[in-house]
């Protein structure tokens, strides 16, 4: 028999407190997947390789006057999209990357117009490659906390402060500054490949390397955008003044990464359950309006005996439950997609798939979540040192165990008149039937005057003990 799935959890009733963590994984089951590697992850930088293309644009086609927009046009968007969801966050990277934009904008316009550097030129050029990475790494790791008028007024107290005194020095001493930004202090350190000076080049291997560590430890679309736009703009800095059209492509590509996460983090918010990570109640919606005049098989389920589970352990050790159950869903066989539906209930559509060609994944399911044990333990039998902790795992507590069972419900709307509503209606009588049944197994509904026989040969699983 496969190993089964362990869980460990610590009482939350009280002075206890709870937590879930999966040690083991049925033998043949695929491991989760980090969300990094997931293709859908990486929805939001189409848009950014979209313009890419510019890059190798003529100057004098009608190309460049659009990419010389884009910058202009993508820095009102993104910040009217930051004020709308309050990331301030991307607020002020946005303001960085525009700021960085109009000051190497004018730099090399005139750098062009006169086939030589201005006077200002290096100073410029040496500010906004190591001022763009400090701010970077400065409001990408500073979190977002407390109202948001008075955290735009800190940030930009903060970084007006920071830059103003160095505006300061360098208007007052502009060769000295230049020479330092500039000047090769470690001849040892072998940062040539980067095109930039030591100084410059050093805040931007911090920022890029701090900004890759929070995209992995904490994955979602805006971590990796910010990585991801931080290096357009590293890419950016050592061609601006050898191809035309490096500093508005790249500008505009850096851009557009941060805003269509944003737009991609507000799409989850509205269709994807915060908990399970599974599609919610909005997306199933959706979802049953496209299949109006369509066949479809719809599975309805949910935790058995989840209110005395929560009444016992905690609510937190339910929301753990949850996502349990989620994550086998995830996982289901025939073509299924799982949405959250509400509380502890979730429902799988099968598209273009009779019911009876569902019921050997669904029983597989159920099978998967009955056979996951979740090891009780108490907060004063766990060890307080993390190695001791990592060689306990997977062996179990002195507190016991529990079995979290799910029941289902399966309609067809072969069999169900009144589109994919009256389906979902169907399969919820059924799962009422999974629960008279004694729980933990599947039932299919039957449409009026079908046979005992037919009824009998679509019960899948045994009653929990």
């Amino acid at each position: 028999m496969p190993a089964a799935a362990v869980e460990s959890v610590t009482r939350c009733k009280g002075f206890r407190f709870a937590r879930i963590r999966a040690v083991a994984a049925p033998e043949g089951s695929p491991l989760p997947n980090h969300p990094l590697l997931q293709p859908a992850h990486w929805l939001f930088a189409l848009p950014a390789a979209a313009v890419l293309p510019l890059l190798w644009a003529s100057p004098d086609a009608g190309a460049s006057d659009l990419a010389r927009a884009l910058p202009l046009l993508l820095s009102a968007l993104g910040l009217a999209l930051g004020l709308l969801y309050s990331r301030t966050r991307m607020l002020f990277l946005l303001l960085a990357l525009f700021t960085a934009w109009w000051v190497l904008h004018g730099v090399v316009a005139a750098y062009r117009h006169d086939g030589v550097p201005g006077p200002h030129a290096p100073l410029l050029f040496h500010a906004v490659s190591l001022w763009l990475p400090v701010v970077f790494l400065v409001e990408g790791l500073w979190p977002e906390r407390g109202r948001v008028r008075w955290e735009i007024v800190v940030r930009g107290l903060t970084l007006a402060c920071v830059i103003g005194a160095f505006a300061l020095l360098a208007w007052q001493n502009p060769d000295g500054m230049t020479g330092l930004l500039a000047a090769r202090r470690w001849p040892w350190l072998p940062l040539e490949w980067t095109r930039l000076a030591q100084l410059p080049a050093l805040a931007w291997l911090v920022a890029v390397l701090a900004l890759a560590v929070q995209a992995v430890r904490r994955p979602r679309p805006l971590h990796t955008a910010m990585l991801l736009s931080l290096l357009c703009a590293w890419l950016m800095l050592p061609q601006v003044f050898r191809r035309p059209m490096a500093l508005p492509v790249l500008t505009s590509a850096a851009m557009l990464l941060p805003v269509a996460a944003m737009l991609l983090e507000s799409f989850h918010m509205a269709f994807r359950d915060e908990l399970t990570g599974l599609p919610g109640r909005r997306a199933l919606n959706e979802q049953m309006q496209r299949l109006e005049g369509t066949t479809c098989t719809i599975a309805m389920l949910d935790v058995d005996h989840f209110k005395k589970f929560n009444d016992t352990y905690g609510h937190e050790a339910g929301d753990h439950v949850l996502k349990l159950v989620a994550s086998r869903l995830q996982r289901v066989g025939g073509g299924g997609r799982a949405y959250r539906y509400g509380g502890e209930e979730f429902a799988i559509v099968f598209l273009d798939r009779p019911a009876s060609a569902c019921m050997a994944p669904l029983e597989d399911l159920r099978a998967a979540v009955a056979d996951a044990r979740m090891q009780l333990r108490d907060k004063a039998s766990r060890p307080h040192d993390d190695e001791a902790g990592r060689q306990r795992r997977g062996q179990g507590g002195g507190s016991g165990s529990v079995q979290v069972t799910i029941s289902i419900g399966v309609a067809d709307s072969r069999s169900v008149r009144g589109g994919p509503q009256a389906v979902i209606k169907a399969a919820d009588q059924a799962l009422y039937a999974a629960k008279d049944a004694g729980r933990n197994c599947v039932r299919r509904h039957m449409p009026s005057g079908a046979s005992a026989r037919a009824a009998a040969d679509t019960d899948f699983g045994m009653p929990a003990r």
